[in-house]
Parts: C-alpha cells; sequence; structure tokens
C-alpha cells in the first residue's frame, strides 16, 4: 500500500534515523521540531512498524519503543535478538547477536521480545 508523505512523517523519521537508537513515544516528541499530537505519532510508528520501517520493543519498563530497522527489508532478516535498556540514561538498543532457541514440537514462533537491562558502556 503506497502511504502518503507528510511533513510529520518526515519529521519522526529523521528523529528516528539521528537517534541511532530505539526511542519511546515521549523520546520522540520531545524531539520533534514540528508539531505533532500523541495520536499522530503513535498513528505513524504503527504504520513505519507495518511498513517495516521500524520493530517494535517492549521494555522491561513497560514501555514501548521504536527501533529504525535498516534491515527489515531483507526477507531473510528476523527480530530473534535481545535489546538491552541502560537502567541509567535510558538508551534502548538490539543486541545484534541472533538468539537461537527450540520450542517443544508442534510450537511455531511468530514473535519474539527479549530485552536485558542494566548499565550500558558509556554509564557503566
Amino acid at each position: 500500500m503506497k502511504r502518503r508523505k507528510t511533513k510529520s512523517k518526515e519529521a519522526v523519521l529523521s528523529v528516528l534515523k539521528e537517534s541511532g537508537t530505539a526511542l519511546n513515544h515521549e523520546m520522540i516528541q520531545s524531539e520533534l521540531s514540528t508539531k505533532a499530537d500523541r495520536a499522530t505519532i503513535y498513528r505513524i510508528l504503527n504504520q513505519f512498524s507495518e511498513d517495516g520501517v521500524v520493530h517494535q520493543i517492549i521494555g522491561d519498563d513497560g514501555k514501548q519503543y521504536f527501533a529504525l530497522c535498516l534491515n527489515c527489508l531483507d526477507k531473510n532478516h528476523n527480530h530473534n535478538h535481545l535489546h538491552f535498556r541502560c537502567e541509567k540514561c535510558g538508551t534502548v538498543e538490539c543486541l545484534n547477536n541472533e538468539i537461537d532457541f527450540k520450542l517443544p514440537n508442534g510450537y511455531v514462533s511468530t514473535n519474539f521480545n527479549g530485552v536485558v537491562s542494566g548499565f550500558c558502556l558509556n554509564c557503566s
């Protein structure tokens, strides 16, 4: 489905590109150069997720984070990797080591969400 480009979408995408890390809604909204209400930002983020531009991460703090995904357009790419949330600076980042786990026979995995929390390289 072809989506219309808007200034709000371009602004959200720019914030994600410049951050280099996963951001939650509040972080994105505080960095936006244009005005966009909460619902618009969530709608944009959900469209980006559906289109494979970002992937969603549910943090151990219960917040939803969005990471720009440069590899999501590759059909062999998956999200079976851990994420790390720093308890001090709040940074959430993808850890590129893919997780390989075995499920019991008959089970099929469609999603994986793993978050490790602690202190990042800058804060430890």
